[in-house]
């Protein structure tokens, strides 16, 4: 009895090391992961950081990997025909839509902005413009919009920019092809303003007239 229980011991003893030298390679190859920067995808988000933590005081920190010389992430757009995603460059609007473009991503023209341009839907809208027009079919069916720089007494489409200094004085519910449309005008004193318009500084709103505005409601714009 004795000795089958020394074996057994014994078989348990070994069973019992080898089990601790697993743990211990275990670790090991966990820390030569994170030092070398080896360790597997689905721990990256967490063990590495952990790990970097409490060995910084025993192992300097790895040096970090170079940066390509040209990462593609860092090179400005240029415009022209570029796919989903790209920045667009300050002063450019999207004039173009290609749904098959960038293999299947759809692809988009960059160009400059100018007085009179059609724009796609989504397009930013360049400071010092308005929107004048709307054209549902437009951009290869996605809808287009027109952009003017902003000038006195210019009719513009729901959603447009209102330019600093102006404020709107009319509404016409079947402008911009059924989306409704104000008329944008220079502030001065005697102005009757729609609901929504902005009053510049230097300004204020006095009466109120029930039937201005195309029948929204107006108030008569006067100087402080």
């Amino acid at each position: 009895m004795n000795s089958k229980y020394r074996r057994l011991l014994s078989r348990s003893s070994v069973a019992a090391v080898r089990s601790r030298l697993a743990g211990v390679v275990g670790v090991v190859a966990l820390m030569a992961a994170v030092l070398t920067g080896t360790a597997a995808v689905g721990t990256a988000g967490a063990a590495p950081v952990a790990a970097s933590v409490t060995l910084s005081a025993h192992a300097p920190a790895a040096a970090p990997a170079a940066a390509p010389a040209h990462p593609a992430a860092a090179r400005p757009a240029t415009g022209g025909w570029t796919c989903a995603g790209t920045p667009i460059p300050k002063g450019y609007v999207l004039v173009g839509f290609n749904r098959s473009g960038c293999n299947g991503a759809g692809s988009w023209d960059q160009q400059p902005v100018r007085d009179g341009i059609w724009t796609c839907s989504g397009s930013p809208i360049v400071s010092g413009y308005v929107i004048s027009n709307y054209l549902s079919s437009g951009c290869s069916g996605i809808g287009a919009w027109y952009h003017q720089l902003a000038k006195n007494g210019l009719w513009t489409c729901a959603g447009s920019p209102i330019v600093s200094g102006y404020v709107t004085t009319n509404y016409n519910r079947s402008g911009c092809n059924g989306i409704g449309a104000w008329v944008q005008m220079t502030a001065r004193a005697g102005l009757w303003t729609c609901p929504g318009s902005p009053v510049p500084a230097g300004f204020r709103s006095t009466s109120f007239n029930a039937g201005g505005c195309g029948g929204q409601g107006a108030w008569l714009l006067q100087r402080v």
